[in-house]
């Protein structure tokens, strides 16, 4: 489908230079019929307000490097990790135990216990510990009646096993979607809204049912961020098409309820190097939740480098809240793809990606973003960490590597501000 009939971005908004007023970029009108490039209007109806999630959160998740194979030491470790390597500091701050914490078991009375070989400290302690590094800790259940793994769940147990948790300390949870007696998510995941909200503790939710019933018609007043998509691997052919799942509801997200494509996988080995650019780029420009799957105690310097870029993860947590999307296509198969979103400040941030199997030259033009052509904008590359181009009219195009990707930052000249 080619975009460039779609037309223009109608989301104009004020800013200031100089504590001067300024008008917005001059744009093409809209033909009548022709939706809005940058539609946010499913956003925030009824919008769950918990005061959380302004922008898409940040941490680290145990279950796509570890799955199983989790204890405290390890949590402990990942909070140290996220500290020393400086991921913390770039605002990865909930570090979150996945499936497989649990006892096989409640106790007599009816209570989600921890596993006491693998954590017989106890989730408090837990908590205690990686909140006194500044951090948040994150649990798992299931809205059915066991987890993925066959552990007890929280199905018809939502208010016991949410004060549990705040009692804990816990911040966060992810909320699955297993043996769930076929009943409709609609019907099951409100009641644990319901219950976290009553404890008293601000604890953000994360719904995770796979996006089987289109959560992100109904779930905005539910969570503050629910999964579009079925579970994430780590290859290329399953990161592309959950990417092209998610794309669909762009409209629907903002500040306080995001759409999740899942978990990264950068640095578990399955992609390449520019895979895994490509990966993280378009996460942050569709204002996915950015969790970390990797062991972070060892990573390699270029899966730090990937995770660490400071002005990618700027556009994920932009203020303006707006899912990018993708804009443009062509080549064969359509591999060759223009994915872009406003940002604050009048600015736009640009994915040019290669999805073919050789390197290519992508273009992007500025009436494709719906801006007037005679717009001069300034670019800068965030992987180069450099402006290439300070003076670009009409058009922008670089060749990208295969499977890889380029992402910039288009900034209007001031002389297009009538101040």
């Amino acid at each position: 489908m080619d975009y460039k009939t779609v037309a223009v971005l109608a989301i104009v908004f004020l800013s200031t230079v100089s504590s001067a007023r300024v008008v917005p970029l001059p744009i093409i009108e809209k033909p009548d019929g022709v939706a809005n490039l940058f539609d946010n209007s499913k956003y925030g109806l009824l919008q769950l307000s918990n005061g959380l999630a302004q922008t898409p959160q940040m941490g680290w998740n145990s279950w796509n490097f570890f799955a199983c194979n989790i204890n405290e030491t390890l949590i402990k470790e990942t909070a140290d990790a996220l500290i020393s390597s400086g991921l913390a500091d770039l605002g990865y701050n909930y570090v979150n135990i996945d499936d497989c914490w649990e006892a096989l078991t409640r106790d007599i009375k009816g209570q989600l216990v921890p596993d006491s070989k693998t954590f017989p400290s106890g989730i408090k302690a837990l908590a205690d510990y990686v909140h006194g590094k500044g951090l948040k800790l994150g649990i798992y259940s299931s809205a059915g009646v066991f987890t993925c793994q066959v552990r007890p769940a929280s199905l018809f147990h939502e208010n016991d096993d949410a004060a549990t948790w705040a009692s804990w300390g816990v911040d966060y949870l992810k909320y699955d979607n297993c043996f769930n007696l076929g009943i409709k998510p609609i019907d099951r995941y409100p009641p644990m809204r319901d219950a976290l909200n009553s404890t008293g503790r601000t604890i953000f939710y994360s719904l995770c049912e796979w996006g089987e019933d289109d959560p992100a018609l109904w779930a905005g007043n539910v969570g503050n961020s629910w999964r579009t998509t079925d579970d994430i691997t780590d290859t290329w052919e399953s990161m592309t098409s959950i990417a092209d799942l998610n794309d669909k509801w762009a409209a629907y997200a903002g500040p306080g309820g995001w759409n999740d494509p899942d978990m990264l996988e950068v640095g578990n080995g399955g992609m390449s190097y520019l895979e895994y650019r490509s990966h993280f780029s378009i996460w942050a420009l569709m204002k996915a939740p950015l969790l970390v799957g990797c062991d972070v105690r060892n990573m390699t310097k270029e899966t730090l480098e990937i995770l660490s870029n400071k002005e990618v993860i700027a556009v994920n947590q932009d203020p303006l809240g707006i899912q990018g999307r993708k804009v443009k296509v062509s080549g064969t198969d359509d591999c060759l793809q223009v994915w872009a979103g406003p940002l604050s400040g009048n600015r736009f941030a640009v994915v040019l990606w290669n999805r073919c199997s050789e390197a290519e030259t992508i273009q992007v033009s500025w009436d494709t973003l719906g801006l007037d052509s005679s717009i001069t904008l300034s670019i800068r590359d965030l992987w180069k960490h450099e402006d290439v181009v300070t003076d670009a009219v009409g058009s922008f195009g670089v060749a990208v590597d295969a499977h890889s990707c380029e992402m910039f930052i288009l900034t209007p000249k001031l002389s297009h501000f009538k101040i």
